[in-house]
């Protein structure tokens, strides 16, 4: 039974960077479509997510991004470069998506277990937590690690993101809302032994 350790919210100071980089898709279509373009240079995309967990009131909440007035949530985390390590390639998104530029302010990302594995067998919304029969050639593989968060530290959303603590019964079964792979958290945390700190 895996021992977690998870502190307070108030542990964590926040802060937002203005960035002009624009977001590279508009819509779901559109990151498909990029997604697609990749394919065809690339091979199939691999990605990595961090599970990174808080609490509040004694229950754990999971960390998400979130998408300005579009309510559109996901994991830090992203894509993987051709050939790069899962754990390593993890903390460079980690650290371009939530870190500092001052590295004494910035956490050190310890990547813990993995969580699930999800697969996109076509160039759709749609990712399973197994690779269905048929499908020879996914499109993506897709990783969610949990990633245990020093006692306190500060975290820096950029550009249109912000960052909610959302707690695991706002998840549990919510797929309408947060899609199948975070509607599962709270299953899957479920077999570690959490521990509010």
């Amino acid at each position: 039974h895996s021992h977690v350790n998870v502190y307070h919210t108030n542990n964590y100071s926040l802060e937002k960077k203005k960035d002009d980089r624009q977001e590279k898709d508009q819509s779901m279509l559109a990151r498909l479509k990029r997604m697609e373009e990749q394919y065809e240079r690339e091979g199939q995309r691999r990605t990595v997510e961090a599970v990174l967990l808080v609490h509040l009131h004694k229950h754990p909440h999971v960390l998400l991004l979130e998408q300005g007035n579009n309510r559109v949530y996901r994991l830090p985390g992203g894509k993987l470069k051709p050939g790069e390590n899962e754990v390593d390639g993890l903390k460079r998104k980690l650290m371009s998506k939530l870190g500092c530029q001052d590295s004494t302010e910035s956490p050190s990302w310890e990547v813990g277990e993995l969580l699930s594995t999800w697969w996109r067998p076509n160039f759709e919304q749609y990712t399973y937590p197994y690779l269905p029969v048929h499908v020879t050639r996914p499109k993506e593989c897709r990783k969610l690690f949990l990633v245990h968060l020093p006692e306190k530290c500060t975290l820096v959303t950029r550009g249109g993101w912000d960052m909610r603590a959302v707690p695991l019964y706002d998840l549990y079964e919510n797929q309408a809302q947060y899609g199948p792979a975070l509607a599962s958290l709270p299953l899957l945390l479920a077999r570690l032994h959490v521990v509010c700190v």
